[in-house]
This record gives structure tokens, C-alpha cells and sequence, in this order.
């Protein structure tokens, strides 16, 4: 893991492996950071830019050598693009791109570099965000998932990240900034693994093995009940799903208590299908091995509480996982069977690729047991969503405007895309039984507004909203934060819908 420093001085005065320094587009004559850094190099960067070699532009990495002219062996100067496009999410992508070209560029094993803030000078972010996006950015962009295979001898690792500030005002500030930008990166980043690891391996017992282990070196109250409560509970909905497989369901419970004297608790209710075939209803085979990660929303959820653990903030939240696979044997439910959930409803089982949904009809159940509101629940829960919005955004369902509108700024404001999904009440009509109080789909037109139906019936009153991830959950290509493999979103904006 990298270590992020911040250190009050001269960014052309502090030694290190390379210097990182920024140039937005049409700039001719660099100042701040980057001007103290082109003097010192008596103009090298000015020339640079003088023969069309370093224009700026979003996205460009240029590095030149300094040749004993400053303690750093090289500079990296990175294209800002346009001032007027420019902001925290542009800084949190270029803290990425950058980590991972020093990465590329080697050196010593243990490399390390400096870097001015980016965004606090011609652009105007405040200091303390671009601060916490830089951290953000760099771990999120340095992250890979290396449990299952031998370590290259050839690896690089950026093992310290200098950020130099000059303004003795500003370190608070820019401390303030790095230290929130780890957890919330460090959370994300385990929330990938969590998703990254095979079935094999992350089996629901073990999914709340390492959550309780996370919540326990942070100080959160953890719980892991069995199949036997599940019964008392009557959670008939999550126990059908179970029934296939010879892995034992756990229904995982987080508890963070920031403000005990508040009655006042949000509840997080996270999808954990730690393997999904489709049951009887079973899946094509092609591409089915991306199904380890229907245990996303779970993820999300655990890895947001052990960050609140961290955080400290005067709220209650608590995180509910149920947590099971879903396989094809032989007691799994079959299509055309009745389910009766934790609240009395029953459901006729239409097809069993949609169990996602019954495992979150009875945690939110228990959720409103628990006196929860509002609720969220995160989950990889239809492909239609990725067909409505691709892989650039997930959607947003909701009984109650004001929650939705509050989650839709905090995605906004962490740099993850959503977009409202809407929650007519005709399409309700596709979800009625000739045999239950409900049927588990409604077919393929609306597929993930009928999906968020269904759940609607188990929130009740309660304000709830319902963040279907399965277009952003992972990704076969890199650039800025994105990473191959799972992508541990939403955990930034549940952070921020939290703590705001």
C-alpha cells in the first residue's frame, strides 16, 4: 500500500525518485509549483512547451530528466486540459493516471515521488478537497487484485507519495484532506477484493468471516446469524434462495453507533450472492464466472460501515448483508413455487435468476424491524439496468423524492454517476400473481423498474431508495479510477450520503 505524506516546502527543493508538477491547456509560462520547478530546471519545461513537446492537454504525461538541477531525478509534468473543465473528479482521475505512470516508469523497487495539489491554483478547488482527491485517486488507481498469483520480479511499487505545500496555512487542511481520502479509498479498494475473489474462496461464511474481522479492528459491532435465526425470523424468502446450495446462508449484521443519544438510524441492506448460476433457471455459461461478484451491494455495504468505523461521524447506521449462492441442487427452489418473506407476503417464484431480490425482500424486512429510516439497498441487481444506462451509471429507484434527490447529490458530489429510474405505479401491474401476493418478475419490459417494485412492497412507508449496480459493478478496462475487475462502487457515494 502506498503511504501518502505531506510535507511544508519547495516542491523543486524536496528530493525524491520523480517530481510531479501540472500544466493546463495554453499555458505558456508556468507558474506556481510548476514555475518554481521550470526555473530551477533554468527553463527546460518552458522550452518544452515552446516546441509543441508539452501542450497541456487532458490526459498528456511528459517527463523530463533533470539532470542534477533539483534533488528529483526526473519530472512528470501532467496535462490539466482546460481550466474551466477542471475539477474534483478530473483531479481524483489525474492522481490515478499519475500514480500509475510512476508505477510504469520504474526505478527502484520501492520508488517514491513528490506532487504539488492540483486543481488549488488557476482552477480554484479548495485546497482540502483536491487534497482528498489526490489521495482517493492515487490508491484507487494504483489498485490490483493479487491474492492468486506469484509476485513478478519486474513489479514496481510507488511506495510513498509526497504532497509538498508550500503554504504553512494550508497543511491542516491538506492533512485533513489525505487522511479522509485513504479511508474512503482504502474502504473501496476493499470492497473490490471482497468482489475480486472467487467463489471458492468468499463463500458466505467466510464474506462474514473478514467482515467481522474489518469491523473488529475498527471498533463497530458485528453479528453473523445462521440459518436457525433465519428460521425464528421467518426469512422463508432468503432461505428458498439458500436452498440449493450446500453453503450455509449468514445474514450479516453491522451496527455504527456515532450518536447514541439519537434514536435516528439510516439502514444499508447490500445483496450477497456470493455465487449466482440462476438456480433452476440457470444462467448461459459464457461469462458466468463474472458471478463471484453478485455480492457487490454487499460488499459496498460491509465496506462502508468498517469506513464510518474510521470516520467517526455522529450518526447510526446499520448495514444488513444477507448472504447466500445460489445454486441449481437438489432441494433448490423451482420455478412455480410460493415463498413467504420475513413480513407475511407471499411470492411466486416466476424465475429463479431473479433471487436477488428475495434475499433483499426479507433484509429489508429486517431492516424496518430494526427501526431503520431511510433505507438504501445496494445491489448488482438486473442486467436491464446496464442496458438502459450502460457501464457509466447506476440507477436510482425510490418511494420518497427528498432521499433520492440527497443520494443523487452525494453521487455527484463523490464522482460516481446515477441517474433516476421512474417509479410509476403501472408498472407495479407486471408484478401480480394469479397464486401470491406477488410474483418475483415482471418480465423483460422494465425489467429493473419492476425489480425495484418488488422491493418497494418490503420498504413499506419507510423512505427508501434503491441503487441497482450491475451496469458499474466491474470493468474490463483502466483509465483514471477504473480499474479491471470489480470496481467497489457505490462506496464513496454511500459515504458521502452519510456523512454530508
Amino acid at each position: 500500500m502506498t503511504e501518502i505524506r505531506v510535507e511544508h516546502g519547495d516542491i523543486q527543493a524536496v528530493a525524491a525518485d520523480t517530481c510531479v508538477v501540472n500544466l493546463f491547456e495554453g499555458v505558456k509560462r508556468p507558474g506556481g509549483g510548476t514555475g518554481a520547478v521550470d526555473r530551477a530546471l533554468g527553463g527546460a519545461i518552458s522550452d518544452a512547451i515552446a516546441a509543441g513537446d508539452i501542450t497541456g492537454k487532458w490526459g498528456e504525461l511528459r517527463v523530463i530528466y533533470t539532470l542534477g538541477r533539483i534533488p528529483a531525478r526526473r519530472v512528470l509534468v501532467a496535462g490539466l486540459g482546460k481550466s474551466r473543465e477542471f475539477t474534483l473528479d478530473r483531479v481524483r482521475d489525474l492522481a490515478a493516471n499519475v500514480a500509475r505512470e510512476l508505477r510504469r516508469l520504474g526505478g527502484p523497487p520501492q520508488a517514491d515521488a513528490t506532487t504539488i495539489v492540483h486543481g488549488a491554483g488557476i482552477a480554484q478547488l479548495p485546497t482540502e478537497g483536491c487534497a482528498e482527491a489526490i489521495a482517493e485517486g492515487t490508491l484507487l488507481g494504483l489498485y490490483r487484485f493479487t491474492a492468486h498469483r506469484k509476485p513478478k520480479n519486474d513489479e514496481h511499487q510507488l511506495a510513498v507519495l509526497t504532497i509538498v505545500e508550500r503554504d504553512a496555512a494550508k497543511l491542516d487542511g491538506v492533512r485533513r484532506g489525505v487522511e479522509r481520502g485513504r479511508v474512503i479509498a482504502e474502504a473501496q479498494n476493499f470492497a473490490r477484493d471482497l468482489a475480486n475473489e472467487p467463489a471458492n474462496v468468499l463463500t458466505p461464511t467466510e464474506l462474514a468471516r473478514r467482515a467481522g474481522e474489518a469491523c473488529q479492528a475498527v471498533g463497530v459491532a458485528f453479528e453473523a446469524y445462521d440459518r436457525g435465526w433465519m428460521e425464528t425470523k421467518l426469512m422463508g424468502s432468503l432461505l428458498g434462495v439458500a436452498a440449493g446450495s450446500h453453503q450455509p446462508p449468514v445474514v450479516i449484521v453491522i451496527e455504527y453507533r456515532g450518536d447514541p443519544d439519537s434514536p435516528r438510524v439510516t439502514g444499508l441492506v447490500g445483496k450477497g450472492i456470493t455465487f449466482d448460476t440462476g438456480g433452476i433457471s440457470i444462467k448461459p455459461a459464457e461469462n458466468m464466472q463474472e458471478m463471484k461478484g453478485d455480492m457487490a451491494g454487499g460488499g459496498a455495504v460491509i465496506a462502508t460501515l468498517v469506513a464510518l468505523g474510521r470516520l467517526k461521524p455522529r450518526i447510526n447506521v446499520i448495514g444488513i448483508v444477507p448472504a447466500t449462492e445460489n445454486m441449481p441442487g437438489g432441494a433448490a427452489t423451482r420455478p412455480g413455487d410460493v415463498l413467504r418473506a420475513m413480513d407475511g407476503t407471499t411470492i411466486e417464484v416466476i424465475n429463479t435468476d431473479a433471487e436477488g431480490r428475495l434475499i433483499l425482500a426479507d433484509g429489508l424486512c429486517y431492516a424496518r424491524e430494526r427501526g431503520c429510516s431511510p433505507i438504501l439497498d445496494v445491489a448488482t441487481l438486473t442486467g436491464a439496468v446496464s442496458v438502459a444506462l450502460g457501464d457509466l451509471a447506476f440507477g436510482l429507484m425510490s418511494n420518497h423524492e427528498g432521499t433520492l434527490e440527497a443520494v443523487r447529490g452525494a453521487a455527484e458530489a463523490a464522482g460516481e454517476r446515477c441517474w433516476p429510474l421512474p417509479m410509476w405505479s403501472e408498472y407495479a401491474e407486471q408484478l401480480k400473481s394469479e397464486v401470491a401476493d406477488l410474483k418475483n418478475t415482471g418480465g423483460r419490459r422494465a425489467a429493473a423498474i419492476t425489480a425495484a417494485h418488488f422491493l418497494k412492497h418490503f420498504a413499506g412507508d419507510t423512505p427508501w431508495v434503491h441503487l441497482d449496480i450491475a451496469g458499474v459493478d466491474t470493468y474490463d478496462r483502466e483509465s483514471g479510477i477504473t480499474v479491471k475487475g470489480a470496481s467497489g462502487i457505490p462506496v464513496r457515494t454511500l459515504i458521502e450520503f452519510l456523512t454530508r
